[in-house]
């Protein structure tokens, strides 16, 4: 579990990196309000020690976006993100997660109730911005299901 980029970067290479060749990877805080403006990190790399072991791929997973020249089992676009409470803000490391590409789903192995729990706990991040052009973008840039557009240009 990463909780940015940064955080990913600083360690994916790390020897000690507790990954198997079972580990989901899983990166927060790439989103369009959390980044902010949804750049390009999605690409989390295949992790040292695991390319070590002769793993060459794993899940992995972010509220990010990724060049079309990456490549491996990735799911990006996660949306609402993790900046705004989505589904990705409550993902812990140790957390059992399920990707069916047949079934077309993603699925947290955790109950409901623990899901609230956690969710009641996330802490809001102070914006990235607080006028002018990023404040507009924070306060209207959609989700990336919706295209990542300003709330105002959309047709009505």
């Amino acid at each position: 579990m990463f909780e940015s980029y940064q955080q990913m970067h600083d360690s994916i290479d790390s020897m000690d990196l507790p990954v198997d060749a079972d580990t989901v990877l899983v990166m927060k805080g790439c989103g369009p309000k959390g980044a902010p403006g949804f750049p390009e990190w999605g690409h989390i790399p295949m992790p040292k020690v695991l390319l070590g072991r002769g793993v060459s791929d794993c899940v992995r997973i972010s509220d990010a976006r990724m060049s079309g020249t990456s490549f491996g089992t990735v799911v990006l676009h996660v949306s609402p993100e993790s900046g705004i409470g989505g589904p990705l803000a409550v993902v812990e490391t140790g957390d059992r997660i399920t990707l069916s590409v047949g079934r077309r789903s993603l699925e947290l192995h955790i109950t409901e109730e623990e899901l609230r729990r956690r969710s009641a706990l996330l802490k809001r991040s102070a914006p990235h911005y607080t006028r002018g052009y990023g404040k507009l973008f924070l306060d209207h840039v959609t989700q990336a299901h919706l295209g990542c557009d300003f709330d105002f240009l959309q047709a009505e």
